[in-house]
């Protein structure tokens, strides 16, 4: 889940967790991270099962339903449901949909839909968070590079994270790979902090900004980077939900995050689908 999820858009860089209940980044110990590989597992496995069961005819509300069930079986409950107010577990945008769409069984997914679901698992007191873009059905060739370059694009920051390193080095990572494609960041939003509070610091984001300290990465950080990409205009607003952020040009946008550790050599993605 993007950071700034609660601010409703007018100040991007100024969110503050529902219940701050500590200040500052937090290193997390062996134990904790041990747990946050369990709360990641959750989210990587619900993810994983929607990206398989997903189809046309199905709604957004069908989606979200299912995800809590799975939450919930494991033992774990849904981050976003009331997080700030917001209604579901699951945000599930659909094509000019940036982020934070609210699943509705009036709301049916059709083929050539780029449909992005992104989610979070509590889990004895830490958060995962990830998100995915689905390619529904047959999509047009400009949707299907899309979304394979900003699946890229994640894994282009994903590569530069390692203790010592400098959150910049991944921002430019993700804006140049971006960039060089013909695609356009969304700067409203950017990556977080994840622990103990779903948005913990830091601000991960995903274009070179001098707007917050350049932070140096530590073994034991956990950092949920996500970049958003917009085949168009990379400017966004905000529908009378006051939740679902959509392209200003109605062009098609797609979204990847995962929730990843900072080690000593390097990262260890915590939210990884590939082994289940």
């Amino acid at each position: 889940m993007m950071n700034i999820f609660t601010s409703l858009l007018s100040q991007p860089v100024e969110l503050k967790p529902e219940k701050q209940q500590r200040r500052g980044i937090e290193i997390k110990s062996p134990r904790e991270i041990e747990i946050m590989r369990q709360s990641a597992k959750i989210v990587a496995t619900v993810l994983k099962e929607i990206s398989e069961l997903v189809q046309p005819g199905m709604t957004t509300a069908d989606l979200d339903a299912y995800a809590e069930k799975r939450i919930r079986e494991m033992d774990a409950t849904p981050s976003f449901k009331g997080y700030h107010g917001f209604p579901a577990s699951i945000c599930s945008s659909i094509n000019n949909e940036v982020v934070h769409g609210i699943p509705s069984p009036k709301k049916v997914i059709r083929s050539g839909d780029v449909l992005k679901v992104d989610t979070g698992a509590y889990y004895q007191g830490f958060h995962g968070d990830s998100c995915i873009t689905i390619a529904v059905g047959n999509v047009t060739t400009e949707a299907a590079r899309l979304i394979k370059i900003a699946e890229e694009s994640l894994y282009k920051g994903i590569e530069q994270v390692k203790a010592g390193v400098h959150l910049t080095e991944i921002a430019g990572a993700i804006e140049d790979h971006v960039k060089a494609n013909g695609f356009t960041v969304v700067e409203q939003f950017t990556g977080h902090g994840v622990g103990r509070n779903l948005h913990e610091e830091p601000a991960v984001f995903n274009y070179r900004t001098h707007e917050i300290p350049n932070v140096k990465l530590r073994s034991g950080m956990t950092l949920a980077i996500e970049p958003i990409l917009n085949a168009g205009s990379k400017n966004t607003r905000i529908l009378a939900d006051r939740w679902t952020a959509v392209t200003v040009d109605n062009a098609l946008s797609a979204q990847f995050e995962h929730t990843v550790l900072v080690t000593d050599n390097g990262y260890e993605i915590l939210t990884d689908r590939t082994e289940l």
